[in-house]
């Protein structure tokens, strides 16, 4: 199969438009069109429907299109393997996280990857939910968990500390909790689904809380919100509270007998093909911003 055939039906979906895509190639349009006939006549199927104004895939030119991507991205990769070192990332790097990490740490991170790698492009797909980064094809995930046995490879990047918080206007109607027994008092925000809390004690073991509370949400980002708002206590990640301690609208729960379960960052990525440089080189770049926040 011609690699340029594929070039073309690739470029030309992005693009919506075989003309806008041999412009991109800089190549004749007559000679794109070939191009794309050729790969149809080779797999035995119509890949897009063209008219004269717009260009759009069939059912078996979606199905056929990642797979062209791929091959697509393991040229680039090979050629990466064999360039020096100092070459740096190449290539589009699809990378998932969670909405509020994603926000405030991995986005305003990546500018500094990609002033460092010129030819490199990242594609930032944020979802509160696990996503099966095998199935849609995506090179890294970033995620803040235990992590569990798994056909993945993860590499730990730097610990994710947590805490209870509160804002100073649910302090006005009752006392913050002192110890892990006083929380069944209060209102706690908790993950859908979850009524435990997990602490380390001051004996370094580890206890399971029930906690209640009126408000839960399977987003971070909503139970944060929620916190602020003054609706009850939450368990959350250092770095997605340090702006609103330093404002003053929210305020960190110390409890005298043990303290939030601490949890990791990782990288993780599939096994089932070499690591590209451009994954290598992002994950060393996160690991040593991680290190300086």
């Amino acid at each position: 199969m011609d690699l340029m055939d594929v070039t073309v039906f690739v470029e030309a979906v992005r693009a919506h438009s075989l003309a806008s895509a041999s412009r991109r190639l800089g190549i004749a349009p007559m000679a794109a069109s070939r191009r794309l006939a050729a790969l149809e006549a080779e797999l035995e199927t119509r890949l897009v429907h063209r008219t004269t104004r717009a260009l759009s895939l069939t059912p078996e030119g979606a199905s056929f299109l990642p797979h062209a991507q791929a091959m697509l991205e393991d040229e680039m990769e090979a050629r990466a393997s064999i360039r020096p070192s100092k070459a740096g990332a190449s290539g589009l790097l699809r990378v998932t996280t969670s909405v509020p990490f994603g926000l405030k740490v991995v986005a305003p991170f990546v500018p500094t990857f990609l002033e460092a790698n010129p030819e490199a492009q990242v594609d930032l797909l944020l979802a509160d939910g696990i996503v099966d980064i095998v199935e849609q094809g995506i090179d890294l995930a970033i995620r803040i968990a235990h992590l569990r046995d798994s056909n993945l490879i993860a590499r730990r990047l730097a610990p994710n500390p947590r805490g209870l918080y509160v804002s100073p206007k649910y302090l006005v109607a009752r006392a913050a909790p002192k110890t892990i027994a006083e929380l069944t008092d209060h209102e706690c925000l908790t993950t859908t689904g979850s009524q435990f809390w997990t602490f380390v004690t001051s004996e370094r073991k580890q206890q399971r809380r029930r906690v209640k509370g009126r408000f839960s949400s399977s987003s971070p980002e909503a139970l944060r919100e929620a916190c602020l708002g003054g609706s009850g206590i939450a368990m959350l990640s250092g770095w997605s509270t340090k702006d609103d301690i330093a404002a003053g609208r929210l305020v960190e729960v110390i409890l005298e007998d043990g303290a939030a379960d601490p949890l990791d960052i990782w990288a993780v990525h599939p096994t089932t093909r070499l690591v590209p440089a451009k994954t290598r080189l992002f994950i060393a770049a996160l690991e040593a911003h991680l290190a300086h926040r």
